[in-house]
């Protein structure tokens, strides 16, 4: 009988944010992981520290750490899964260039989510005209959102035309919805995708934890990549 596998050793960036503590709690419950790590500031967590003995960092912090958070990452040798969004991803792309670790970035890790954006993407082929509105929590530091760019991205790409216009709202009492609203002559489509609580995230997070090493590429962006 063959030995099982080890558990991936996780340690969490931003454990003390709502989808850091979540994050936290998917991991701890996952049969085949370890939780390695907690790291926040208000932990007074020392990231080199860590990431001492982690096979994969998951990064839930602010726009304006992430990079850094990658480069420890890198030279620690730990894979990561990224989850904030806002950030550059050109200097992200640039950062993975002969890196021996993987990165992979998800905009939305509900796999409805995907699924809208798939629907959107292949509509707007048919359709003359879109707009995106997508409505977060007001504790939300970037807009647009990672997923509604993400969605115009791909929708320009099928359509082979500008990307839709998006509008943000930002309001206490919401987590993430978004609307990609399609016309044309005499009709409208509109592809709507709810998340009613965060636990929606955590199967595709998981998902990406356990795929990160194996990659065809880094960085990776997209859970649709992993389905």
């Amino acid at each position: 009988m063959s030995a099982a596998a080890p558990a991936i050793n996780v340690a969490v960036l931003g454990a003390a944010g709502q989808m850091g503590q979540m994050t936290c709690a998917a991991v701890a419950g996952a049969p085949d992981m370890e939780l390695s790590a907690r790291v926040d500031p208000t932990l007074g967590t020392n990231l080199g520290e860590a990431l001492d003995g982690a096979d994969v960092a998951v990064d839930f912090t602010q726009p304006d750490t992430v990079l850094a958070n990658v480069a420890a990452c890198m030279q620690a040798g730990v894979h990561v899964v990224i989850g904030t969004t806002g950030f550059d991803m050109g200097q992200l792309q640039a950062a993975c260039q002969g890196a021996s670790v993987n990165v992979f970035v998800a905009p939305n890790f509900a796999v409805g989510a995907v699924l809208m954006m798939r629907f959107a993407a292949e509509a707007s082929r048919h359709m003359a005209k879109a707009e995106i509105i997508e409505l977060h929590h007001d504790r939300k530091l970037d807009a647009p959102s990672g997923t509604a760019a993400r969605t115009a991205e791909l929708m320009a790409q099928a359509s082979g035309g500008d990307p839709p216009p998006i509008h943000s709202v930002r309001l206490p009492g919401l987590v993430a919805n978004q609307e990609v609203i399609l016309g044309d002559l005499g009709q409208t489509l509109t592809i709507k995708h709810d998340t009613t609580s965060r636990e929606a995230f955590m199967p595709g997070l998981l998902l990406a934890i356990r795929r990160v090493e194996t990659l065809p590429r880094s960085p990776l962006v997209g859970l649709e990549h992993l389905l």
